[in-house]
């Protein structure tokens, strides 16, 4: 099975994480991070975003967007979808979730954007993980204030 993924980083310019054009984080066309579709990055079937399932953006196993292990979604550590260092999804440099500028390779992942992650990382009781997100993303990409 083919892994789809889009930008993640907070960069609204074209291909950035933010950007709601085709290629975007944000865009809600077939494949967009944002598209319910199937494929897209709110699509809860098989290859979503919101796919609790193996391989899934909201999967809680190994390498799922919500482990807190090796290589998930929810590890802190190198490698991990809250690593704040080099290439972490919390990594405010050129490659990381939080780069808010022009990336040739933007950091990118199969996980929902992030204003739809926070939601369901709070919903799914994930506290101390929620609250360490919001301490890195814009308030305004907080569920209460983006929906």
């Amino acid at each position: 099975m083919t892994e789809n993924v889009w930008p993640r980083n907070l960069y609204a310019g074209v291909g950035g994480g933010l950007y709601e054009g085709v290629g975007g984080g944000m865009y809600r066309g077939v494949g967009g991070g944002a598209y319910a579709g199937v494929g897209g990055g709110l699509y809860a079937g098989v290859g979503g975003g919101m796919y609790q399932g193996v391989g899934g953006g909201l999967y809680q196993g190994v390498g799922g967007g919500l482990y807190r292990g090796v290589g998930g979604g929810l590890y802190q550590g190198v490698g991990g979808g809250l690593y704040t260092g080099v290439g972490g999804g919390l990594y405010a440099g050129p490659g990381g979730g939080m780069y808010a500028g022009a990336d040739a390779e933007p950091y990118s992942s199969n996980i929902p954007p992030w204003p739809y992650f926070l939601r369901e990382v709070d919903r799914l009781g994930f506290t101390a993980e929620a609250n360490l997100i919001r301490n890195h993303i814009p308030e305004n990409l907080w569920p209460e204030n983006f929906f």
